[in-house]
C-alpha cells in the first residue's frame, strides 16, 4: 500500500482550520445511526477504537461555512447530522451548487492540497472530523477503510456523471423530477417515508444546482402541482404523489 492514500493525497498540515466551529471530542461510534451508511462501516464495530481516538465531533449551524475554496486542505469530514451545500464560484461570478450532503457523506476525496469548494451549512450541522495526516495513516493501518473509501468516492463519481446527464439532456421539469426523486431515494436511506421529500434548502440553491433560473424552477414546481404528481405538506415538505410519472418524467436517470 502506498504512503499515502491517493483518495486523500495532499501535502497540507495536521492541524485544524476552515470551519467555523470548535472541535469537541468524539462521542464514539457506538449507536451511532450514521456508520452504516459512512465510509467506516468498512471497518468492523471492534476495530473502530483507533478511528475513535483520531476523530473529534464538530457542530455548525445553518448558514456556516465549513471550509472555503481555496483554503488549505487540513481536515476530512463524515457527515451525521444535516445537510452542507457544495459550492463553486464560476469565472464569470455566477454561483454552481454542485450537491447537497447528507449523513453519511464524507467531505475529502481529492488529492488537491486546497479545497476546490466551499462547503456551507443548509442546516445545523454535525460532522466527525479527523486531520488529513490521521486519515491517511489509519487507511496505512486499515486498508479495507481505504477500500470502503473508493467504493463510496466511486459511488459519487457515478452520481456527478447522472447529473451532468441530466443537465445536458433534460428540460427543465424533468430536472426538477429526477432531483425530487434523488433527495427522496437519499432521504429513504436515513429512515425517512419513501413518498415525502424534505427540502431545507433553496429555491435558489435547487435553481443553481439544476442550472435554472429562480422563476423557472416555481414554475416547475406549479407544473407538478397542476399535473397531480406532487402535492406541499409544508414550505419545504413535499408529497411525492405520483412517483412512478415522477420516474417516467425524469427517464429513470437509467444512465
Amino acid at each position: 500500500m502506498s504512503a499515502r492514500s491517493p483518495l486523500l493525497d495532499a501535502d497540507a498540515p495536521s492541524r485544524p482550520g476552515g470551519h467555523h466551529g470548535r472541535r469537541q471530542p468524539h462521542p464514539g461510534c457506538e449507536g451511532c445511526l450514521t456508520r452504516s451508511l459512512a465510509v467506516c462501516a468498512a471497518l468492523p464495530a471492534a476495530d473502530t477504537a483507533e478511528m475513535e481516538q483520531a476523530a473529534g465531533e464538530l457542530r455548525i449551524q445553518a448558514g456556516a461555512t465549513l471550509a472555503r475554496e481555496g483554503a488549505v486542505r487540513r481536515d476530512v469530514y463524515t457527515v451525521t447530522r444535516g445537510m452542507l451545500r457544495r459550492v463553486r464560484l464560476l469565472p464569470d461570478g455566477r454561483r454552481l451548487v454542485a450537491g447537497f450532503l447528507m449523513a453519511g457523506d464524507f467531505i475529502g476525496f481529492s488529492g488537491a492540497s486546497h479545497y476546490r469548494h466551499t462547503f456551507e451549512a443548509v442546516t445545523d450541522c454535525a460532522l466527525c472530523v479527523f486531520s488529513l495526516q490521521d486519515m491517511q495513516q489509519l487507511c496505512r493501518s486499515h486498508p479495507e477503510l481505504e477500500a470502503g473509501m473508493l467504493r463510496q468516492a466511486c459511488a459519487e463519481l457515478d452520481s456527478t456523471r447522472s447529473s451532468l446527464m441530466t443537465l445536458a439532456r433534460l428540460t427543465p421539469v424533468e430536472r426538477l423530477a429526477g432531483f425530487l426523486l434523488d433527495m427522496a431515494a437519499r432521504q429513504q436511506r436515513l429512515g425517512a417515508c419513501a413518498d415525502r421529500v424534505d427540502l431545507p434548502m433553496t429555491r435558489n440553491d435547487i435553481a443553481d444546482h439544476l442550472g435554472l433560473t429562480i422563476e423557472t424552477v416555481s414554475r416547475c414546481f406549479t407544473r407538478l402541482k397542476q399535473d397531480g404528481m406532487i402535492e406541499f405538506d409544508a414550505p419545504r415538505l413535499i408529497a411525492l404523489v405520483q412517483p412512478a410519472q415522477l420516474q417516467t418524467l425524469a427517464g429513470s436517470q437509467a444512465e
